[in-house]
């Protein structure tokens, strides 16, 4: 029977760290939130990440746009907070209404304020391995696959969902710590029999439950980043949690796993653009 990774606790370790290390800061890091529309999950994730922000010392503060917003109007937005000392990191809500082009707004956040690490610029130093502000969901899972202290180096990782918010950084992040990495996709043939080849999976394909008992070899590391809801309200991830856990040695629930470690990258990678303006 798998072990419960624990993304709470995980995530309440690493926020306890970074309150610590703001303390010997002598100016106080700044998040702003950028939200667009009345998307009710958008609100719930800003919601969080307030509070977290209150929790470790960090200052936050939200811009919340109308639905119908020009595209003009929010690039104007950004433009004040990348001049804003106060603030040193954006976290532009997606997704964002059709009226706006997407790309051209997370562009024009300052890479050294690009907290998401959705910036082309970071996106470049992903890739090339380079000190730069990395997406918050993948350092949640590579945080989440080290604390099992499964040997990440030589091992076959698995990743199912090619997304570039999760699965693409994710297979980067695994590669860069020495994993033969595969990264799978809809068109993937012969999923399963990849699946079973993999000492860790990495579920980022945004169907329920896809990744069943069968597909996963005994002792294999799991980290669910799914969250789908069920017709009766229930959410559910990308894996068969119940089957899973019978062969797993490491699994992440769905809620409470990767969840809370993308907010604590957050704070983290605030801090982080906070301590490289000193």
């Amino acid at each position: 029977m798998a072990v419960f990774i624990d993304g709470k606790a995980i995530a309440a370790e690493i926020r306890a760290t970074i309150s610590q290390r703001i303390t010997s800061l002598k100016i106080t890091p700044g998040l702003a939130a950028v939200l667009v529309g009345d998307n009710p999950a958008s609100k719930i994730y800003v919601r969080n990440k307030r509070k977290a922000c209150d929790e470790v010392g960090i200052y936050s503060e939200e811009s919340v746009l109308p639905e119908d917003t020009s595209e003009a109007d929010l690039l104007a937005c950004i433009d004040r907070l990348n001049r804003d000392p106060k603030i040193h990191g954006i976290l532009v809500q997606l997704p964002l209404p059709k009226q706006i082009n997407t790309r051209r707004i997370l562009d024009a956040v300052r890479p050294e304020k690009d907290v998401d690490g959705f910036h082309y610029m970071n996106v470049g130093k992903l890739v090339a391995n380079e000190k730069g502000l990395y997406p918050c969901t993948p350092l949640g899972v590579i945080h989440l696959i080290q604390s099992t202290k499964t040997q990440i180096a030589g091992a076959h990782a698995v990743v199912i969902g090619r997304s570039d918010i999760v699965g693409k950084p994710a297979a980067l992040l695994l590669l860069h710590q020495h994993a033969t990495v595969t990264l799978c996709h809809s068109k993937t043939g012969g999923l399963d029999a990849i699946c079973r080849e993999a000492d860790i999976v990495v579920a980022a394909i945004g169907r329920p439950r896809f990744v069943t008992e069968a597909m996963v070899k005994e002792g294999a590391v799991v980290i669910d980043v799914g969250i789908n809801r069920l017709p009766d309200g229930k959410l559910v991830g990308d894996v068969d949690f119940e089957g899973v856990s019978k062969v797993a040695s490491f699994i992440t629930p769905v809620p409470g796993g990767v969840g809370p470690m993308t907010i604590a990258m957050l704070l983290s990678n605030t801090l982080q653009a906070a301590e490289w303006t000193r």
